[in-house]
């Protein structure tokens, strides 16, 4: 029996949907005893990720009238990026004990395949991450498999450390695969709203200065600016590539795109210079049409970045620890909220991060 059910909490809520596409509703559960090396956790944050509008319709645009349809099990409780509580612990769980918080790793694998061996948890054949193929944080509670996918986050803003777990760590691995960069090269950030903001921050507190944001939105290239960026341009000034070089000493080494459509993708290959790398994070979906002499003749990169690893998770929160790393701009909500925030979110209504207060 858990702390919780001692004290007469017998059931916990989840925001769950039943079919894609469907209302995200509560459903009331019976609160979980942990068992083995599980960890219950209670939700004290838990961010919204436009991925979560991706789930919950139910599929990627592949471009052409293609989709990719997702096959998780349904009823599903979205969110991802979670800080909570430790209420109880399975008798084999060492290392954290009820009252701990701490933030979770939710790039679960299933601890077998070749990615998880080699410590790729979150590009396992068989994922169980949370928030896509278990449970996540749109709830009261959660479950953890296991204490060491649980960091310790003191010293930072429980409130704002949450982004770290998706926001967070997406942008740091992506940024690590296109380092390092020389004096005169530069890197564009496509896209500047949650991830873009994030990416920013990150690149700042590293002390890389040569940052290009690129937004449709003027309030998100002014954002952009604020957090680091040296220049902002609209993607529909005309002749931006031409814009960019002249305004721009040196050459683009890497674009970092967190939209991730057709048109950003033709951006993105149209700034780079010779043995430029493009990284595509964002998940809005289309096809990638370019081509392959260029491609060949400038010695360009196409590198498919899917969030991180847990050791990239726990570098990162080292890293904001010692960076002091400024939060983007977030906007707190409570957890009944949570279907509104998803809508707003896939309407273009949310400047940075919507993060859900579950209570502590």
């Amino acid at each position: 029996m858990t702390a919780e059910q001692q004290n007469g909490v017998s059931d916990s809520r989840r925001f769950e949907f039943q079919e894609f596409g469907g209302p995200i509703a509560p459903q009331s559960y019976e609160l979980p005893a942990p068992a083995g090396n599980e960890v219950l956790l209670k939700v004290n944050y838990c961010g919204v990720c436009h991925s979560d509008v991706h789930l919950h319709d139910g599929y990627f645009e592949l471009g052409g009238d293609k989709r990719l349809n997702f096959a998780m099990p349904l009823p599903l409780t979205l969110g991802h990026e979670v800080i909570g509580t430790v209420v109880a612990v399975g008798d084999q769980v060492t290392g954290v004990k009820p009252g701990d918080q701490r933030l979770i790793y939710p790039w679960i694998g299933c601890g077998k395949c070749g990615a998880c061996q080699k410590g790729e948890e979150n590009l396992c054949v068989a994922p169980a991450h949370l928030g896509v193929n278990k449970p996540g944080g749109y709830a009261d509670h959660i479950v953890v498999p296991h204490p060491r996918y649980l960091l310790d986050i003191s010293g930072l803003n429980p409130g704002d450390a949450a982004t770290l777990a998706c926001s967070g760590l997406t942008t740091f691995s992506a940024i690590n695969k296109v380092l390092p960069l020389a004096d005169d090269q530069w890197i564009v950030v496509i896209g500047c709203g949650g991830l873009g903001q994030m990416a920013l921050r990150i690149l700042q507190a590293m002390g890389i200065g040569n940052v290009i944001g690129i937004d449709v939105s003027e309030e998100k290239r002014q954002l952009a600016q604020e957090s680091g960026a040296r220049h902002g341009f609209d993607p529909n000034t005309p002749k931006l590539s031409r814009v960019v070089a002249e305004t721009c000493p040196g050459t683009v080494q890497a674009a970092l795109d967190f939209v991730g459509n057709e048109q950003t993708a033709q951006l993105a290959l149209s700034l780079l210079g010779k043995g430029g790398k493009y990284v595509p994070v964002g998940l809005h979906g289309g096809e990638l049409r370019y081509p392959l002499p260029i491609i060949t003749n400038k010695a360009v990169s196409i590198i498919g970045s899917y969030v991180g690893t847990l050791k990239e998770l726990e570098d990162l929160v080292v890293f904001a620890k010692e960076k002091n790393l400024p939060p983007i701009h977030i906007e707190h909500r409570p957890l009944e909220g949570a279907a509104q925030a998803v809508e707003d979110l896939e309407k273009g209504q949310v400047a940075g991060r919507v993060i859900l207060d579950a209570g502590s």
